[in-house]
C-alpha cells in the first residue's frame, strides 16, 4: 500500500518544550483527581464525627480509607511526573546554555575572520617608516625653535683692549664736538639760524641765570 500511495507524513520529532507541557497536563490532571479526594474524605470525616460506633460508622470508616488509598497513589504518581518534568528542565536548561555557547563561538570566529582580513591590510614597515618620519620632523622642529629663541648677547671673548681703545676713541671725538660750541654751550651750527619747531630764540646764559635766581 505504501508503494501505490506513498508513505505516511512523518510527524515532528518531540522536544523537550513539548515533553514537559504533556507531563504538566497530567500533572494536573492529578491535582483535580487529589483535590475531588480530599473534599469526599473530608465528607466522611464530618459524618463518622457524628456517628457512634457501630456497623454504619465502620462501612463509612472502610469508603474512607479505600478514598485515602486512591489519593497516596495519584499523589505517587503526581511525584514521579514532576521529578520528571525537574529532570527535563535541567536537561532544557543544559541545551539553551548551550545554544548560547555556540553562539558565542560562531559570533568569536566572525570577529576572528574580520580581524585578520583587516590586520592582513596593514603594513608595520610603512608604519615604522611613518614613525621615524615624524621622529625626525620633531627633532627639526625643536632645532628651528631653539634656533629662534637664542639671545643676541656680547660675545664672551672680546678683547677688553679694544674696548678701551674704542672707549678713549669716543671720548676724544666728543671732545673735538665741544670745541665748536660756545661759552652758552650752544653749537656754532645753531647760531646762524634756528629750526623752524622752535618758537623762539635759545637764550643767552646770562638769562638762564637771571631766570634761576
Amino acid at each position: 500500500m505504501n508503494r501505490l500511495f506513498g508513505s505516511a507524513p512523518k510527524a515532528p520529532k518531540p522536544t523537550l518544550n513539548t515533553a514537559i507541557s504533556n507531563l504538566d497536563s497530567r500533572i494536573s490532571s492529578f491535582d483535580v483527581k487529589i483535590a475531588s479526594l480530599n473534599a469526599e474524605l473530608g465528607t466522611y470525616q464530618n459524618k463518622m464525627a457524628k456517628m457512634r460506633e457501630g456497623p454504619g460508622k465502620s462501612a463509612l470508616k472502610a469508603k474512607a480509607l479505600k478514598v485515602l488509598q486512591r489519593r497516596k497513589q495519584y499523589e505517587s504518581q503526581r511525584d514521579q511526573l514532576q521529578s520528571q518534568v525537574w529532570n527535563m528542565e535541567q536537561a532544557q536548561t543544559m541545551q539553551d546554555n548551550l545554544a548560547g555557547v555556540m553562539t558565542t563561538v560562531d559570533a568569536m570566529k566572525t570577529t576572528q575572520k574580520e580581524l585578520k582580513k583587516q590586520y592582513g591590510k596593514v603594513d608595520l614597515d610603512k608604519i615604522e617608516r611613518l614613525q621615524d618620519e615624524m621622529a625626525d620632523l620633531m627633532d627639526v622642529g625643536n632645532e628651528i625653535n631653539e634656533t629662534l629663541s637664542r639671545g643676541y648677547e656680547v660675545p664672551d671673548d672680546v678683547d677688553e683692549a679694544e674696548l678701551d681703545a674704542e672707549l678713549e676713541l669716543l671720548g676724544a671725538e666728543m671732545e673735538m664736538e665741544g670745541v665748536g660750541m660756545d661759552a652758552g654751550g650752544v653749537p656754532d651750527f645753531m647760531k646762524d639760524e634756528v629750526p623752524e619747531f622752535i618758537d623762539e630764540p635759545p637764550e643767552t646764559n646770562a638769562k638762564v641765570q637771571e631766570a634761576a635766581r
